[in-house]
């Protein structure tokens, strides 16, 4: 028996090959350019064609969400499609699922460019809602560009004469040929890693479209989006639009526009300080005018209703006067009722009559003590008479 002694199901050899072309990376991302034959749509929507040249001929497909608005795939066109070679696996055939396509004519740069615009565009890279708003004052702008072309001296002289406050942060890189793409990522990465900086500018000088391939590389995009730093680009001239302008934060014409949008005009800054230091000296005189009126205003409110210390004090005199002629009336009032009532009391007071000559005359013991009458004693009783200066006793005989 041979050494390769398996046998395989159908299904399982066509599923070995489908995975083994799509596991190869160069098959994987394929260009092909041909000729349209046998186009046809399904119900769903979806492209199946032919595309041929002289010598061989290729089935491809097309998902319906893949085609472009307004494109159709028409027998006989030349086309340059993209996509990746896999295998159909009810009939064991090649085919090649393509995600893009468009007429031969338009080239084969340019068809990539649109290619790769799309594909980003569909993740989100250029989507408005994820640009950030530039820092108003930047201190610590970050430069990525060539060290030996116009664009560095661009940009410095505009941030000389235009924000001189703030510090260049400069990373140099080549702008244009092979090793461009590899170069300005690692600019990018280098000012990733800077410690507070405000934004960074990504810029060169014109050229040809050609000269600008750097900027449409998917390194560079990718690089620019996963920056920490808003980014602002000016590459190339004011009709050049490339990848890295669409994912940057803000994209500006030319080095000298960048640097320009990128930062204020000190001039200019100094003039609004200017007014807003006279608006601020302005409002801050009426607030204090507007004070002092309140202030002025509650003082007359107070003096207004302050008591009048000399009416209080005169009424108070009068008061006190009209207090002390009536307390001395009372006192004489009473004086007078008291003598009376003393007068009275003096009148009654036995002692006094005693001093007139009189005497008390008492019975020793009995119900009766005092003798008013001489019916009151008989001979034998013994008396106690009282006088004014003392008592003595005496016995009725």
């Amino acid at each position: 028996m041979a050494a390769n002694d398996h046998v395989l199901p159908v299904s399982a050899l066509v599923a070995f090959l489908r995975e083994y072309l799509e596991a190869n990376e160069f098959l994987s991302d394929v260009w092909v350019t041909g000729e349209v034959s046998n186009s046809s749509r399904s119900t769903a929507g979806h492209r199946y064609f032919t595309l041929r040249d002289a010598k061989a001929a290729i089935r491809c497909v097309m998902w319906r969400d893949r085609m472009p608005p307004g494109f159709v795939l028409k027998d006989g066109e030349r086309v340059i499609v993209h996509g990746r070679i896999s295998v159909y696996l009810q009939r064991g055939e090649l085919e090649m699922v393509c995600d893009f396509a468009r007429p031969e004519g338009v080239g084969v740069l340019a068809a990539k460019l649109e290619e790769l615009r799309l594909r980003l565009e569909a993740e989100g890279l250029f989507d408005p809602a994820r640009k950030r708003p530039l820092p108003r004052f930047p201190l610590r702008i970050g430069l990525v560009t060539s060290p030996g072309g116009a664009a560095l001296h661009d940009v410095q002289f505009v941030l000389r004469k235009r924000w001189p406050v703030a510090t260049l942060v400069f990373a140099p890189a080549q702008v244009q040929g092979e090793q461009a793409p590899g170069q300005v990522v690692a600019a990018l990465r280098r000012l990733a890693q800077e410690p507070d900086l405000d934004l960074i500018l990504v810029t060169r000088g014109g050229g040809a479209a050609e000269d600008l391939h750097a900027f449409n590389d998917e390194r560079v995009a990718r690089a620019i989006y996963a920056s920490p730093h808003p980014v602002v680009t000016g590459v190339g001239h004011e009709t050049d639009v490339t990848i890295a302008d669409l994912v940057a934060d803000l994209r500006a014409a030319t080095p000298s526009a960048a640097a320009e949008r990128a930062t204020p005009d000190i001039a200019a800054v100094e003039r609004s300080l200017g007014m807003l230091d006279r608006a601020m000296a302005s409002s801050v005189r009426h607030v204090i005018a507007g004070l002092a009126a309140d202030t002025e205003a509650a003082a007359g409110r107070l003096r207004r209703g302050a008591p009048r210390v000399g009416e209080l004090r005169a009424a108070v005199a009068e008061l006190a006067r009209d207090m002390e002629e009536a307390a001395e009336g009372r006192a004489a009032r009473e004086r007078a009722r008291f003598e009376t009532l003393a007068a009275r009391f003096a009148a009654l007071d036995p002692m006094a009559t005693l001093r007139r000559g009189f005497a008390i005359v008492q019975r020793e013991g009995g119900r009766q003590p005092v003798i008013s009458s001489v019916r009151g004693v008989k001979a034998g009783d013994r008396l106690r008479v009282a006088v004014s200066d003392g008592a003595f006793w005496t016995e009725v005989r």
